[in-house]
């Protein structure tokens, strides 16, 4: 992600739980936590121009009454107040994924948001020399095949790395690095998918984290904020004392089993992981530098989703 992407993106997370805290005072008592993460995110949406966060402020507005409509816990009256707080980055590294978290202490009740500029990734998670993927996205240690597999590549990117080279200059990085290492990660998947039965659960749950939450994708050339909803564990969409909410949100099934996972059509960098119950994922390798390094990245993205899972277009004008 460039720096733009990166200042773009902070300065929209702030926008968005500054005018959410502004709604919700029109309604009940808010307050934001104040912390590092929220300067920082403050500090970007000060560098930007002002007809970007005019922008910004109607995309934001149109996601926090679509929210309101979602969640009747957030207008409901009360002596209570809720709370709004910025996640650390650090968080969305060990498994939650929101950056801005929704808080009424009194109820013992929460909700999450994942803020997106213009992009619909899901992860960048890396593969390495020493990186075990299999431990770390679904519990289990990768096979002695796998380091087998991967260790001559990383062998070779690793002397082109001292040579201080391009990634533009190594003319053969498809066949030599991004094929075979793509084929080492499918081949392990395979493996254990036949051997774990709960492996495609497990690695959705990786993929889109451990709590439920509402994805918020500002689209700025079709005036729309898009929002997502990620009930995988039945915590959102819950009613108020007083009121239900006005769009219903089903639980959505987590998968069971992997139906297929193989290179993209006419592809060399990307391969299609299918499962049932509607999931499917891509995951294009990338170099996510200019000089060769020992790591390489992965762009995760959703292609397919459940039909529970609903997508709202909320047009800034109104939804």
């Amino acid at each position: 992600m460039s720096n733009k992407s990166n200042v773009f993106g902070r300065a929209y997370e702030y926008i968005c739980i500054e005018t959410l805290n502004l709604e919700i005072n029109k309604f009940r008592k808010s307050v934001i936590e104040k912390s590092s993460t929220y300067e920082i995110a403050k500090e970007c949406w000060d560098f930007i121009d002002k007809e970007t966060k005019d922008i910004f402020r109607q995309s934001a507005l149109a996601a926090t009454f679509s929210i309101f409509d979602l969640e009747p816990m957030i207008t409901e009256k009360g002596e209570d107040y809720l709370v709004l707080k910025m996640q650390k980055d650090q968080e969305g590294e060990i498994g939650d994924v929101r950056d801005i978290i929704i808080i009424r202490n009194a109820e013992k009740w929460e909700i999450g948001l994942s803020i997106k500029h213009n992009h619909f990734a899901v992860k960048h998670s890396r593969l390495g020399p020493k990186l075990d993927f299999g431990e770390r996205w679904y519990g289990i240690k990768c096979s002695d095949e796998y380091w087998k597999d991967i260790t001559p590549i990383f062998e070779f990117t690793n002397s082109k790395k001292e040579l201080g080279l391009k990634w533009s200059d190594l003319k053969d990085k498809e066949s030599a690095v991004y094929v075979p290492l793509l084929n080492a990660f499918i081949n392990e998947i395979k493996r254990n998918a036949d051997k774990y039965p709960d492996l495609s659960k497990k690695l959705v749950e990786y993929l889109l984290g451990e709590f439920d939450f509402y994805k918020i994708i500002s689209i700025d050339n079709k005036k729309i904020t898009q929002i997502q909803t990620y009930n995988l564990r039945g915590t959102l969409n819950k009613p108020s004392k007083k009121g239900k909410p006005k769009t219903i949100i089903p639980i959505a099934k987590l998968p069971t089993r992997i139906v297929n996972i193989d290179f993209k059509p006419e592809s060399n960098n990307t391969i299609e992981l299918y499962m049932n119950e509607g999931w499917q994922f891509s995951f294009r390798i990338h170099s996510a530098s200019t000089y060769v390094e020992n790591s390489l990245k992965f762009d995760i993205q959703i292609v397919g989703m459940p039909t529970s899972i609903i997508s709202l277009d909320c047009k800034w004008t109104g939804c």
